[in-house]
Parts: C-alpha cells; sequence; structure tokens
C-alpha cells in the first residue's frame, strides 16, 4: 500500500507539487493540474519537461487525474472531444510508467427545469465507456471510475449497473463524494448518501482510493470540507475495512479543503493552500496508524 494525492491543490508549479509530496516523505503525486493545465493539455515541450524533472526527483506518477468523460462534459457531447483526450493521454502515461487513469462517466442529465432527466441515455454512454475502456486497457493502462457528479456516481446500483454493461471497468472510490450526493438508489431518492453503504456494495471492484471528507450543511445546501475522520465520509470505519481484507493499492488525499476543482470560488492563497495539504497527509498518516493498531 502507498500513499499519493492531488498535489496540484497544494501548489500550481511541478516543483513546489513535488517539494511538498517529498516533504510528506511520500513518491507518488496523482498528478491533474500543472500551472492550472490539466496534463493531458500541457504542451509537449513542457510535458517534456515535466517528465524530467520528476525523473531527477524520484517521483512518479501513480494515477493521472483526467477529465475524460468528466462532470463538465455531457452525453449529448460530441465524442470526438473525449477521443482527442485519449489519444494524447495514452502516450504520455506510457511515458510517465502511469497504470492508472482516474475517468468518468460525462455527467447527469437534466430537463429544462433543471431537475434530474429520466433518460440518462444509459446505453449511450455505455458504448462510449466500453470504448474509452477497452482503449486504456490495450495501451496496459487500468481505467478507474469516480463516484463523483456524474451517471455513475448517482448510487451504488448506478455504478453496478455501469460495471455489468463495462467489462474491465475498475474503480477509485472517493470517500467523500457520497456526502454531496442525493441516494438515486433509494426509493425515494430524497436523502443523502452514506459513504460506508456505497462502499460496502461496491468494494470487490475497487482497485483506488480518493480520501476526501465532509458534513453536509444544510443551511448553506453545501458541503464543509474537513480533514479525513472527521466529517460523514466513513473515512476511519473504510480504512479498517479495506485493511482488514488485505488492500495493498493507493490511498490518495484529495482534501478540497483549500481548492475545490469545480467551484473556482474556493481557492486559498499558496501558503495555506500548502500548509493545509500537509496538514491533511499528516493527519491521514496518523489516522492510519491509529487504525492499523487495531487491525
Amino acid at each position: 500500500m502507498y500513499l499519493t494525492g492531488f498535489a496540484d491543490e497544494a501548489a500550481d508549479s511541478l516543483s513546489e507539487q513535488i517539494e511538498i509530496t517529498k516533504s510528506l516523505g511520500w513518491k507518488n503525486i496523482e498528478s491533474r493540474n500543472i500551472d492550472g493545465v490539466n496534463i493531458h493539455d500541457i504542451p509537449e515541450r513542457k510535458f517534456n519537461f515535466v517528465c524530467n524533472e520528476l525523473e531527477e526527483n524520484g517521483i512518479a506518477v501513480n494515477c493521472f487525474g483526467s477529465t475524460v468523460a468528466n462532470w463538465g462534459v455531457q452525453i449529448t457531447d460530441s465524442f470526438e472531444g473525449t477521443m482527442e483526450k485519449i489519444d494524447r493521454s495514452i502516450p504520455r502515461m506510457q511515458r510517465l510508467g502511469t497504470k492508472l487513469i482516474r475517468m468518468m462517466s460525462y455527467a447527469r442529465l437534466k430537463n429544462t427545469a433543471g431537475v434530474l432527466a429520466d433518460d440518462q441515455m444509459e446505453e449511450e454512454r455505455f458504448r462510449r465507456l466500453r470504448i474509452i475502456t477497452d482503449l486504456f486497457l490495450d495501451a496496459g493502462i487500468t481505467p478507474v471510475h469516480e463516484n463523483c457528479m456524474n451517471y455513475g456516481g448517482m448510487g451504488w446500483s448506478y455504478t453496478l449497473k455501469m460495471l455489468e454493461n463495462v467489462p474491465g471497468l475498475k474503480l477509485v472510490f472517493d470517500t467523500g463524494n457520497p456526502v454531496a450526493n442525493i441516494d438515486h438508489s433509494a426509493d425515494p431518492p430524497d436523502q443523502m448518501q452514506s459513504s460506508w453503504e456505497f462502499y460496502q456494495k461496491v468494494k470487490e471492484h475497487i482497485a483506488y482510493i480518493h480520501i476526501k471528507d465532509a458534513v453536509f450543511n444544510e443551511d448553506k445546501d453545501d458541503l464543509d470540507y474537513c480533514y479525513p475522520g472527521e466529517g460523514d465520509g466513513d473515512v476511519r470505519e473504510i480504512v479498517k475495512d479495506l485493511l482488514e481484507n488485505g488492500y495493498n493499492g493507493g490511498i490518495s488525499m484529495e482534501p478540497h479543503m483549500a481548492v475545490v476543482f469545480h467551484d473556482k470560488n474556493v481557492e486559498a492563497d499558496s501558503s495555506f493552500r500548502r500548509e493545509n495539504y500537509l496538514e491533511y497527509g499528516r493527519r491521514f498518516m496518523k489516522l492510519l496508524e491509529e487504525v492499523k493498531a487495531n487491525v
């Protein structure tokens, strides 16, 4: 088992991301943005620089946090845009030796009133996801789907249905995302998801873990992000169950306390971002040791 994280929540520049990662004693980064641009979109010359700097510092990219089929892309959009990202991602991941890529299942469709549509175009989603998954698998890369603001994140039953229809797709389970999402697996869907229940239903398909924690604030109809183990993400219980069942993959920090990548209104100054990320990592390492002592 190894620890890693979205270091772009700590700093924009790669040099600072590397320095902060090394300060925590980690050897991996889940790379997403460098200087505010996703790694599959940076120019080739800059990508070469990224590869050299990582190699010189002994830091690996264990997972690529791509935007492939994410919450910002509609299933009604042209598939060409998705394919272009994949075409750019695969050779870059192969050069970096990265074996995991985070992807999603496209944004949830809403009707003209802004309400979740009854028809989520499942067959078209599954068709595209099968193509995406096969392309990555053929390149020696494991695609992992995140339970975020997408089709699969609507509830555990949607994730399981997606997996039944997309052979080879695995999961990255995010402990904090269920706290933010209504449980459409329930009848009626009028309550927030349970991280523990979601995890229990899908855990046999999990290849990777994101650590995030939060409390849903009903007064402002939004999340209050917090340190791991202090919210409703069932972090401690999930980590304990992972260890008891011999989990040996990566565990990645995604604090969202100083930066939220789908909400540009949440971004603190550079010193707070750095210190928050370091503190988040240290607190999780302490939680992990406490859990290990009781397994």
